[in-house]
């Protein structure tokens, strides 16, 4: 396997200015499960397993049910998510895998019914953020589990 450059050491500023953007998003007006939820269904359509595998030890240390991160491949199918999360969900595949005909005003106005402007917008940009995380972690091959210490997520009981 090639090994691939390290892009924390390679572009520290932008690095740092991303992360900054990061933290920022975690100020919105969207709730931290739901932010949990995003990410991990962000990743899984990404196929980026380094964020897959931080989101849901993040979501395990925020608390969130085993059974709940189980079923949100299937999310739609499945009885334990609300309308609100089932909006946000929907709200991140469409802007993950945009279509070619760009977002249907039906998606727009499921998601408009259970979520304000502001909180629409603010969902954008963290579906932005983690979308562009994934594409940093896929193109460098960034392993699974490397970062656990940094971020305390060594605290899951995941391994």
């Amino acid at each position: 396997m090639t090994q691939r450059v390290n892009y924390a050491t390679q572009s520290p500023e932008l690095l740092k200015k991303f992360t900054e953007f990061l933290a920022a998003t975690r100020e919105s007006a969207i709730e931290e499960p739901i932010r949990d939820l995003v990410a991990i269904r962000a990743a899984q359509l990404n196929g980026c397993t380094f964020c897959l595998d931080m989101h849901v030890k993040q979501a395990k240390v925020h608390g969130e049910r085993e059974l709940r991160l189980y079923h949100l491949a299937s999310w739609r199918d499945s009885t334990l998510f609300i309308p609100r999360e089932r909006a946000a969900l929907a709200w991140t595949e469409v802007l993950t895998k945009i279509p070619e005909q760009g977002v249907p005003d039906e998606l727009y106005e499921r998601v408009r019914s259970q979520l304000s402007e502001k909180e629409i917008s603010d969902l954008s940009f963290i579906i932005m953020v983690v979308n562009s995380w994934n594409r940093l972690n896929i193109g460098f091959k960034t392993v699974p589990g490397s970062a656990d210490a940094k971020f305390g997520l060594d605290k899951s009981g995941l391994k």
